[in-house]
């Protein structure tokens, strides 16, 4: 019977990274579609739940972030890393255009979500989207073993 290669590992803290990672996308394309929501109703409500959920984006995301950079430093197989710089480089704007958002969405009523804010909020939300589809994946392609 032939040897084969063993099978690429994920860190121990990848089910961590992947779950906390999850927020971040859900916090985001909420904080979208209650700026359009805002748009179209001008009730103040909805603009003050997009900052709540700009900043839980945030919060999630920098935990997603130190989770991920803990399971890159402790990688076994650091050449499989090489492709993950993207995701890590796209998050990192993810997180810069969400705490611009985040201070734009502290205005005062109609200008914290017209024009920039919603503006921010959907820029956000395909970045984010994007971003993690092709670190998920990468991860996928890392498992299954058909990375290069």
């Amino acid at each position: 019977m032939p040897l084969q290669s063993p099978r690429p590992s994920v860190s121990a803290l990848h089910p961590l990274h992947v779950l906390l990672g999850a927020y971040p996308i859900a916090f985001f394309s909420g904080a979208f579609l209650t700026d359009i929501i805002y748009l179209n109703t001008a009730v103040m409500m909805w603009a003050n739940f997009s900052v709540w959920l700009i900043t839980g984006g945030l919060v999630m995301g920098v935990a997603a972030a130190i989770v991920g950079i803990g399971e890159a430093l402790f990688s076994r197989n650091k050449s499989s890393l090489r492709p993950g710089w993207f995701h890590s480089v796209g998050n990192a704007l993810v997180l810069g255009l969400s705490l611009w958002n985040a201070f734009v969405h502290s205005r005062d009523a109609w200008t914290s979500v017209v024009p920039t804010g919603i503006i921010l909020s959907g820029i956000v939300t395909v970045l984010v989207v994007i971003v993690n589809w092709l670190g998920t994946s990468h991860t996928i392609r890392q498992l299954t073993g058909s990375v290069r």
